[in-house]
C-alpha cells in the first residue's frame, strides 16, 4: 500500500512540475510615462526608466475613460511616453526559452485615423508591429494590446523566419517615427518569460474588441428588443461613439502636443524680430 502511495506522490509531483514549467513569469514591466503601479492582476509595473532623459511623460489620457479594460487598470493606458523622434527601451533578455512581450496602447487626443502612425522593432533586426495606428485599430479612449511572441535560443532572438544576436542579456525595443505622421508612443510594456506558447490563459488579456462592442450594443438596447435594423444601427452608433469626458479633480491636463507646434512658430518670431529694428530705421529717415 505504502509503495502505491509513493507511486501516486511521485506522479502529482511530476504533474506540478509540468505544470510550473509552462508558468509565465514577468520579467519585465514599465508604466511608460508614469510611476510604479501595480495592476487589478498583481503586477508592479516599475516608473518609466527613461523619466528625465528621452521624450515627454504625458497623463492627458486621465480625461478620459478607458475602455476594455477595468477601471483600476486605466491608469496604464491613460500615461504614456511620446517622443518627437524615434526612441527605445532596453528591456532584459535573462536566459533562452520563449516570451511573450504585450505593448500597451490607447489613442487619448487624436479623433481620426492617419494622424499618429508608426512602427515597432525589436532588437534593432525585426518589424514587430507595422505602421500602427491606434485609433484605425480601436478608436479613441480604448485600450488596444500588441501581443509579440518571439523565442531565444543559444543567445539568438528568434522573431518569425528572422533572428539576432542578444547582446549583454538585452534587446532593444523601439518605437520608430514615421515621415509625415505624429510621434511615436506607448502606454506600457510587459514581457512574460514562459515555456508553452500554446496556453495563453495565465497571460492577462484585455477584453476583445468584439465583446467591447458588444457590451456597449447590450447597453444601448436596456430592456426591449429591437429589429435586426435597430440593431445595426446601434452597433454603428457604439463604435463611432466618442467616449465620454471623465470630470477629473485639479487643473486641467496640457495638451501633450501643444508644444510641438514651437518649431513651426519659431520662423514667424525671427521675422517679426528682424522686421522691427528694420522698421524703426525706415521711420528714422
Amino acid at each position: 500500500m505504502s509503495r502505491n502511495m509513493n507511486i501516486v506522490l511521485i506522479c502529482v509531483e511530476l504533474i506540478c512540475l509540468v505544470k510550473l514549467s509552462y508558468a509565465y513569469e514577468v520579467i519585465y514591466a514599465v508604466n511608460s510615462g508614469g510611476g510604479a503601479f501595480t495592476d487589478s492582476h498583481g503586477t508592479f509595473y516599475d516608473a518609466d526608466p527613461l523619466e528625465g532623459k528621452t521624450g515627454t511623460a504625458s497623463d492627458f489620457g486621465k480625461q478620459l475613460s478607458i475602455g476594455r479594460v477595468p477601471e483600476e487598470d486605466e491608469l496604464l493606458y491613460q500615461t504614456e511616453r511620446y517622443h518627437v523622434d524615434s526612441f527605445h527601451y532596453d528591456i532584459p533578455i535573462p536566459s533562452d526559452g520563449e516570451y511573450t512581450l504585450v505593448l500597451k496602447f490607447s489613442e487619448v487626443y487624436f479623433n481620426s485615423v492617419d494622424k499618429k502612425v508608426f512602427d515597432v522593432v525589436l532588437n534593432s533586426a525585426h518589424t514587430i508591429v507595422k505602421k500602427l495606428d491606434i485609433f484605425k485599430q480601436v478608436g479613441k479612449g480604448v485600450a488596444h494590446d500588441e501581443v509579440i511572441y518571439f523565442t531565444v535560443l543559444r543567445g539568438m532572438l528568434r522573431y518569425e523566419r528572422g533572428e539576432s544576436r542578444v547582446r549583454n542579456g538585452q534587446a532593444r525595443l523601439e518605437f520608430v517615427k514615421m515621415n509625415g505622421f505624429d510621434n511615436p508612443k506607448v502606454n506600457a510594456i510587459i514581457l512574460f518569460k514562459g515555456h508553452n506558447r500554446k496556453d495563453l490563459d495565465q497571460i492577462p488579456r484585455i477584453q476583445s474588441i468584439e465583446e467591447y462592442y458588444d457590451q456597449g450594443v447590450k447597453d444601448k438596447m436596456d430592456a426591449y428588443e429591437p429589429d435586426e435594423d435597430t440593431i445595426r444601427n446601434i452597433r454603428d452608433e457604439v463604435q463611432q461613439e466618442a467616449p465620454k469626458i471623465r470630470k477629473t479633480s485639479g487643473p486641467k491636463q496640457q495638451n501633450p502636443y501643444a508644444l510641438d507646434d514651437s518649431s513651426t512658430m519659431l520662423p514667424i518670431f525671427i521675422a517679426i524680430g528682424a522686421f522691427v529694428p528694420l522698421l524703426f530705421c525706415l521711420c528714422k529717415m
